[in-house]
């Protein structure tokens, strides 16, 4: 699979033109790199822990529960509808959740790539979308599906329809395409108004403020029915209280944090808007052009929510990416060609920079070769060896690999537990509808009052943050008293209560 990717992607680079590109073209090739790069890990247990969190929402979305009734997150209710979809019709399945996740990688960088024609040539705008599929999907943590995937898809479509079309309709669209973006991840709330503004100002500067000030009221109202259509399903349900709590003034708290702050962001923001700055101070990049300020103030938009977040995670740069490659890539092109014999070096490290995927193309076929399967990782084998060794799983507890429980077809066993670091976020306990007011508490009415069987922990890692001694320190004692230790799998310990 992973040879045949790689050679019709070689060949259709080799035999590339680019002036005669169509978007067909462009679209097939972003989805074959973007599948190549992203195939091995299909089968991984999971690659990020919130993307575990995403899919066990997901799955009891699927079941009939609403986002924040049965299950917590700190996340609004459009991530979770993607991966509850993509459940409900094609069942329990990683393939489906990351494959689709591919293709939202693929369709972001083909947006990108139409926004960069309007701005520069084809050929940059190819490499931009390029660049653009490579840095959503490696580096990190980024070959699982993120809500800041689905939400920067949503917004470079917005972004994409407001620099080809001009009339109202459009605006609305474009508007509830924004709604769907910050109804995925709220901090996109941030570049959204910013934009607002921008058209404002755009508005007054050219003398046509009436005419912005309506497609601006046609790009609000299609922005407030992505709004409201996400909450009816609360409102007819009459928990729209929880809904409202947990979208809005839940991820202000979050924010206010004990380990977040403004200061944390500042470098990476001052860095970022530096290297802008010399684009523009040099004329490398023209701020003359309205393209290139409309992508300005979206980046400095995205910007400023890292900021209020006051952290900066490598999964945040997703939101980031496209909009910061377009001009990036503008003002390579201006540098001198690269001289012919240096070439075949720069095309080796572009071979080089999925290092990440080939690695991971050998693990997978070590994993088939000594276990039979393409599945990997804690998150599967733990679950196996509780299901062929018939471990009780009512109540288990995932402390690490909660993706377990999804494995297991099995519930955490309170909301608070459904992402396991939420139980120490006593900022969010008000907002989850929980009668516990501290991640004590919580953990202790875990512990003593439901009593888990089975407990899963990581061998050679804290259970919870290190920063938190008092959480770590009853949980060991706790552990050592009540608890034996059943088997390691992996680095997977499994521990069955004694009592």
């Amino acid at each position: 699979m992973a040879k045949l990717l790689k050679t019709v992607v070689l060949k259709k680079l080799r035999s590339l033109r680019f002036e005669d590109l169509d978007w067909k073209t462009v679209l097939f090739i972003l989805v074959m790199v973007s599948i190549f790069i992203r195939f091995p890990f299909f089968f991984r247990d999971y690659i990020d822990r919130d993307e575990s969190t995403f899919i066990l929402m997901g799955q009891s979305w699927a079941n009939g529960h609403l986002p924040y009734t049965q299950l917590w997150d700190l996340k609004p209710p459009i991530t979770f509808l993607y991966f509850a979809t993509i459940i409900k019709v094609f069942g329990k399945s990683f393939i489906a959740i990351r494959l689709f996740g591919s293709l939202i990688v693929a369709l972001t960088a083909l947006f990108t790539y139409g926004i960069a024609t309007k701005i520069t040539s084809k050929k940059i705008a190819f490499w931009v979308a390029i660049f653009c599929v490579f840095f959503q999907s490696l580096f990190g943590s980024l070959q699982g599906v993120m809500s800041e995937h689905i939400c920067t898809f949503f917004f470079v479509a917005a972004l994409f329809i407001l620099f080809l079309k001009e009339d109202r309709k459009w605006f609305f669209t474009s508007g509830l395409l924004l709604g769907l973006s910050v109804m995925t991840k709220l901090n996109m709330a941030y570049p959204v108004l910013i934009l607002g503004l921008y058209f404002l100002w755009e508005g007054f500067r050219t003398k046509q403020l009436s005419k912005k000030i309506i497609n601006l009221v046609f790009m609000g109202i299609g922005f407030i029915v992505s709004i409201i259509l996400t909450f009816m399903p609360y409102y007819l349900q009459g928990d729209i209280q929880i809904c409202w709590e947990s979208i809005f003034e839940a991820p202000l708290a979050y924010s206010e944090g004990k380990f977040h702050s403004p200061l944390n962001t500042l470098p990476f923001v001052i860095v970022v808007l530096a290297l802008l700055t010399a684009g523009f101070s040099l004329k490398i990049i023209d701020l003359k052009d309205r393209r290139i300020q409309i992508l300005t103030i979206v980046v400095i938009g995205v910007l400023l929510s890292f900021v209020q977040a006051g952290k900066v995670n490598g999964h945040y740069l997703i939101q980031l990416y496209p909009f910061i490659l377009i001009p990036l890539g503008i003002a390579v092109a201006k540098f001198p060609p690269i001289q012919k014999k240096y070439r075949a070096v720069i095309t080796i490290l572009l071979i080089l920079i999925p290092m990440e995927s080939y690695l991971e193309y050998g693990n997978i076929i070590s994993n088939k070769l000594k276990k039979g399967s393409l599945y990997n990782g804690e998150g599967i084998e733990v679950p196996r060896y509780i299901e062929e060794h018939k471990l009780e799983t009512k109540n288990i507890f995932f402390t690490e690999y909660h993706i377990g429980y999804w494995v297991l077809e099995e519930t955490p066993p309170t909301k608070a537990a459904t992402h396991p670091s939420n139980i120490t976020r006593e900022e969010l306990f008000p907002y989850m509808n929980n009668s516990r007011t501290t991640g004590m508490e919580e953990l202790r009415y875990i512990m003593e009052q439901i009593q888990p069987k089975t407990l899963v922990a990581r061998k050679g890692k804290e259970i919870f943050d290190k920063k938190l001694i008092d959480y770590n320190t009853y949980i060991d004692a706790y552990l050592e008293k009540h608890y034996k230790l059943e088997a390691t799998v992996g680095r997977g310990l499994i521990y069955q209560r004694l009592d």
